[in-house]
Formats: C-alpha cells, sequence, structure tokens
C-alpha cells in the first residue's frame, strides 16, 4: 500500500478506512448510552438526569484527553500512542461492564473517554497525511463516520500503517506556541459550540422520543438507525464537499443543524415530522 498513489484525489488509503473502523467503535460506545438511558438509570438507581451525566462525563473526558494526552505522548510513535489508547479504552469498558456503581462507571467513562481524546488527535493526523491534501476532509469524513472491533484494530493498525517519515523533535513549548493563534481559538470555540449543542441535545433523544412524541421504546432503536445512516450519508457528503468549499460546508452544516433543532421544539409532538428532522440533524 502506497500512500502516494493517493495525494490525486483517487481512492483513500486502506488505512484511512481502518482508523474510520477505530472511530466508528468509539463513537457508537460514546453515544449508545443515549439510547439506553432510561434503562441505564434504573439499572444503576439513579434518575435520567443524573445518568444523562455518564455522556457529560465522556465529553468531559474527551476535552481533558485530547490536547492533555497528546502532549503526553508527543514523543512516542504514532503507532504505539494508538495502541495504548485502545488498550485504555478497552480497559475503561471492561470496569464499566462489570459495576453497578454510578460513580465507577462514571470514572470508567472517563477513563475511556481519555483514551478516546488521544486517539482522535493522533489518528486524525495519520488520516489526513496518508490521504494528502487533495482528499483531507474526505479521509476525516470517513474518521468521523468510522469504528468497531478495536481490540483487534490495534494490531491491524500496527502492520498497515506505513513507517513514519522522520519528524523534527517534538516539543511541548511549539505545541503551546501553537495556542496563540488566534483563528485556532476561534475553530476549537465553534466547534465546541457547535458540537456540544448537537450532542447535548442527542443525550436525551430517547426521552424526547417516548414521553413528548409518543413512539413506543421498541420503536426508538429504528429511529436511532435512522439517525445513523443521516449521519454516515452526512459526513460522506460533507467530506467530499468539504474538500472543495470548507468553510461554505461548515457553516452551511452548523445553520442547518440549528435550524432542525429548533423546528424540533414544535415539530416534536407528532412522530413523522420528528423522525424525518431526526434524520436531517444527523
Amino acid at each position: 500500500m502506497s500512500p502516494s498513489k493517493d495525494k490525486s484525489g483517487g481512492a483513500l488509503p486502506f488505512v484511512v478506512h481502518l482508523l474510520g473502523i477505530g472511530a466508528f467503535l468509539m463513537g457508537t460506545t460514546e453515544f449508545i448510552i443515549a439510547g439506553v438511558l432510561p434503562e441505564l438509570a434504573a439499572d444503576l438507581g439513579v434518575g435520567v438526569a443524573q445518568a444523562g451525566l455518564l455522556i457529560t462525563a465522556f465529553a468531559i473526558g474527551m476535552i481533558v484527553g485530547a490536547p492533555v494526552m497528546g502532549l503526553a505522548t508527543l514523543r512516542l510513535p504514532r503507532r504505539s500512542t494508538l495502541v495504548l489508547a485502545l488498550a485504555v479504552f478497552a480497559a475503561g469498558h471492561v470496569i464499566a461492564a462489570l459495576s453497578s456503581s454510578f460513580t465507577v462507571v462514571f470514572a470508567a467513562r472517563v477513563l475511556s473517554a481519555l483514551a478516546t481524546g488521544t486517539f482522535w488527535a493522533v489518528a486524525s493526523i495519520m488520516a489526513t497525511a496518508a490521504a494528502g491534501p487533495a482528499t483531507s476532509s474526505r479521509a476525516l469524513g470517513v474518521m468521523i463516520s468510522g469504528s468497531a472491533l478495536a481490540t483487534v484494530i490495534a494490531l491491524l493498525i500496527s502492520r498497515f500503517v506505513p513507517a513514519e517519515e522522520e519528524r523534527a523533535t517534538a516539543s511541548v513549548r511549539s505545541e503551546f506556541t501553537a495556542l496563540r493563534q488566534g483563528r485556532l481559538w476561534l475553530s476549537m470555540s465553534a466547534t465546541a459550540l457547535i458540537t456540544g449543542g448537537a450532542m447535548a441535545a442527542f443525550s436525551y433523544i430517547t426521552p424526547l422520543l417516548t414521553e413528548r412524541t409518543g413512539i413506543s421504546a421498541g420503536s426508538v432503536p429504528l429511529v436511532l438507525i435512522g439517525y445513523g445512516l443521516g449521519a454516515l450519508a452526512g459526513t460522506n457528503l460533507g467530506g467530499r464537499l468539504g474538500d472543495r468549499k470548507p468553510l461554505a460546508t461548515v457553516t452551511a452544516a452548523a445553520i442547518g443543524a440549528g435550524l432542525i433543532l429548533l423546528l424540533l421544539i414544535p415539530l416534536s409532538g407528532s412522530a413523522v415530522p420528528t423522525i424525518i428532522l431526526v434524520v436531517l440533524w444527523a
């Protein structure tokens, strides 16, 4: 596999899809709680609102994990960092699965999120570097829509990621120097605002569908499948459009998502409009 043949905008390197599988797994475990929030709350003996904090815990871990763990593993080879992140991610889920304590599950979610933040920080760089400038947005689209089989993926990544080109010695000071750029802070703030708002709404989508819209609990997974298919289509479309017009694509997506969430307020009492809006929102 030679990444060079993909730089012109053809097929993406295999490693991009491989990293996308890892991202899919982590994204699935991050948001699967939203689909079983009432049942999870009952199992842990807490209220639905408190159970929703498990999603907040993951968000906190992601916020801390990406920059802090990125600096902590700055001098490690990227492949080693990915394998370590996946191992910690798996350990966090084992702890959560074996516990019936809300506090322990909360801590395990933070641990898993630290690993997820680390994975994303490294994997997104590797994916865009392998794809090249012409298809970097499409590579990120695959990353966003990717992820499963984490226990095996670490070994596969080690086998298929090409040897890294020699890099300049990493410097923590240079990483902090980048934070002086106003455009970087603007981009991060916009991302946090848009993504945070969308994920806050998604966290309580099951109670919305069952209690407000009147959809049966057994039908909720079908709606979530629709959400997933919409997200898959959206990330692939956004990746392709983003290679051509990145600013216009991001702006249109942000405005569209905001308008859909506003429409959900008056229309969430009816099933058909709500389902359509949920799929479009994704």
